[in-house]
């Protein structure tokens, strides 16, 4: 496996950014990774654990701040642009990492409650942060936002996370088309499986009883299956996709999704 921690020191210099989702997982790494290289950062995450997280980065020399916002409102995504506006002077990126699956089952073992619930987690972080955030890119006719989306659109045992990552796939290619006339770009990656810690804060119970673990395993088969590679990811390799269509190398790349995920385009 290619070892993909390398950084490119200054990549980001002079760049504001707000990444959300950014207390764990791909959205730590992405924050971790574009603070190393130059960007002033502003991490959002529902958890408090995001604080942590920011000051961590600061101690390391960055210029990385952090809000509190629960995505899953517009009146969240408002605060965290605001903030992270009235912080940094401006938003040239934004980076939408918020959402993951929460439960792993058959469709019809899921109830109407969870439904929404998935589609709350996954797909309307993104559409209220990208709503917030476009009038203040549109003001200065420029800026980038990327999307991070699923191969998982295709993969079963979580129909209604296939259903809102197929949203913002939506929302990638028809926001582009809005925003292009502005300088805008607008992108999205699409993980495969991704190897990564045990999550401080869980998106959701763990499998309860023999057959929710099965459920769960066929997930994990199919991911694998599917792959090309026949393996997870690493949150280095997703950090990698990530940061490079934030970054200017990407200038002529927009209203596309990315798949980083062994060659499985979902």
């Amino acid at each position: 496996m290619t070892n993909t921690s390398r950084v490119f020191p200054g990549r980001f210099d002079g760049r504001c950014l707000t990444i959300t989702g950014a207390a764990q997982g791909i959205g730590l790494a992405v924050a971790t990774r574009i603070a190393r290289e130059g960007g002033e950062v502003m991490l959002v995450d529902r958890a408090d654990l995001v604080h942590e997280v920011a000051g961590r980065l600061r101690d390391s020399g960055s210029k990385t701040r952090s809000v509190t916002a629960d995505l899953e409102t517009f009146e969240g995504a408002e605060h965290a642009v605001t903030a992270s506006v009235q912080a940094m002077g401006r938003l040239d990126v934004l980076i939408n990492v918020v959402g993951g699956t929460i439960w792993a089952k058959p469709y019809e073992h899921y109830t109407p409650a969870e439904i929404e619930q998935e589609i709350r987690r996954s797909l309307f972080p993104t559409l209220w942060m990208c709503r917030a955030a476009a009038p203040h890119l549109i003001d200065r006719r420029a800026g980038t936002i990327v999307n991070v989306s699923s191969v998982a659109t295709r993969g079963v045992n979580r129909v209604p996370y296939a259903a809102a990552k197929g949203g913002v796939n939506a929302v990638t290619a028809s926001l582009a088309l809005e925003l292009a006339g502005y300088g805008i770009r607008v992108v999205a990656t699409a993980p495969g499986g991704t190897t990564a810690p045990e999550r401080r804060i869980a998106r959701g119970p763990s499998p309860a009883g023999e057959r929710e673990t099965q459920w769960y395993q066929q997930i994990v088969d199919q991911t694998i299956d599917s792959s090309l590679l026949k393996r997870y990811g690493t949150l280095d390799e997703q950090a990698a996709a990530i940061a490079f269509l934030a970054s200017d190398e990407a200038s002529y790349i927009t209203g596309t999704v990315l798949p980083v995920a062994g060659g499985d385009l979902g």
